[in-house]
């Protein structure tokens, strides 16, 4: 095998670039960076065809830029290195700079680069672009980690989750035991209405209640409640442990999911629009025979009306309002690398008796994605008088879990004819 005097490549991390007649002993490049930390950023939708679990396997068009991302704690100089094989000329940018590539090798071969110059603390990326053919596989990229193997931060594994990227919380209090009644309002801004993203307003212990965006063509309302029966498989609930529908709002579909837990799901496609302010009312009342009913509302301000989108009975529950939670998330891992941000406003609780409470504390929160230091681009905080979420895009935005917000007090609970509900 033989490669060019300049030979630089990819990392996924994938990346390659080789110094002329540089020696180094590639038995140190003992840490593996997987293909879950790469993206096509010119066109998100191509991720999943050109990047896999094995690597970059399909790169075909020369006008792809390849980006993968990486994460250093401080200033380092990290020694990096390829497994490739293949005939292709590319290019290689990292650290302010652009190698031209030529690569020929017919078997896998690890392949020291260079030296990655982080700067500090926070993310890095190196991009791969201008191939002149699709004759070439990167296995992997390696590093040199550190004895301190808190150094570089990356997806090691669970390539479907950390793809998708962080999923960020705000989480409230109950002022009482007999809450009934939970509102929120979400405005999302412009530009940040992201494919794959769910904006959830109330979420409670046994289910969720928000809005997606699901292509470049629909929208969505969700609502979702989970079985008592705990499952990914919605068909192996015992008919006495189902969801069962009590009733739906015009142009409501309802059925039952699964993977993610299993129970009833209703959602109304609707073309939600950012830079505009949607109302979500959740009833959760126990019905006194050992089932619960849960009932959610969509206030559209084009039509300055609630709207119904469906009621469902949850058997073995007798409860209220427990965790009170927004989220947002992505449910796409072709858009992980891109940033989207939600806005939450207004939020109130009204107990059995019918007394509104405002509530104007959040504690953030992260799942394990971020809580495994897989993704580190997750934030939160206040906005405009009330709470923000913020996820993915490899921004160095970056909040403690556990950190608590404190949203102005705005004392004027909303107006709801509650008899004119549907």
């Amino acid at each position: 095998m033989k490669y060019s005097k300049l030979f630089c490549i990819l990392i996924v991390f994938t990346f390659v670039a080789c110094k002329q007649e540089m020696s180094f002993d590639v038995s140190l490049l003992n840490t593996e960076i997987t293909s879950g930390n790469s993206w096509v950023i010119n066109d998100a939708s191509k991720s999943s065809e050109v990047i896999t679990k094995e690597g970059i396997t399909n790169w075909q068009d020369a006008n792809d830029t390849i980006r993968a991302y990486f994460y250093t704690e401080k200033e380092a100089s990290i020694p990096f290195g390829i497994i490739a094989k293949g005939t292709s000329e590319f290019k290689i940018s990292y650290n302010n700079k652009t190698e031209s590539i030529k690569l020929e090798n017919s078997e896998f071969d690890t392949i020291y680069i260079d030296n990655y110059n982080s700067e500090g603390k926070g993310y890095n990326h190196i991009d791969f672009h201008d191939i002149t053919n699709n004759n070439i596989e990167i296995k992997s990229i390696l590093i040199k980690q550190p004895d301190d193997n808190t150094l570089v931060k990356y997806i090691k594994d669970d390539f479907y989750f950390g793809r998708r990227g962080p999923s960020t919380h705000l989480v409230y209090e109950t002022p009482t035991d007999d809450i009934e009644w939970m509102y929120n309002e979400i405005e999302i801004d412009k530009d940040q209405d992201v494919i794959g993203s769910y904006f959830m307003a109330n979420g409670f212990g046994e289910g969720y209640f928000g809005i997606q965006v699901n292509s470049e063509n629909e929208r969505r309302i969700l609502f979702s409640i989970w079985s008592p029966f705990k499952t990914d498989d919605p068909n192996s609930i015992p008919d006495d442990q189902k969801i069962k529908l009590l009733k739906k709002g015009e142009g409501v579909t309802t059925g039952e999911f699964g993977n993610e837990g299993s129970g009833g799901q209703s959602y109304k496609v609707f073309n939600w629009k950012a830079e505009t302010r949607y109302g979500f009312l959740t009833r959760v009342k126990p019905n006194g025979k050992n089932a619960t009913d849960y009932t959610s509302y969509f206030f559209d301000p084009d039509t300055n009306q609630w709207h119904l989108i469906a009621s469902f009975r949850r058997p073995i529950t007798n409860t209220y309002v427990t965790r009170p939670y927004s989220f947002l998330e992505n449910f796409i891992p072709n858009t992980g690398a891109l940033a989207r941000q939600g806005g939450f406003y207004n939020q109130w609780m009204r107990d059995s008796k019918g007394v509104w409470y405002e509530i104007t504390e959040a504690k953030f929160s992260a799942d394990a994605t971020a809580r495994k230091d897989a993704r580190l681009d997750y934030s939160g905080g206040i906005i405009n008088d009330g709470f923000y979420l913020m996820n993915c895009g490899f921004t160095n935005d970056h909040t403690t879990i556990g950190t608590m917000f404190t949203r102005a007090t705005l004392s004027v609970s909303p107006i709801i004819n509650f008899n004119n509900l549907e």
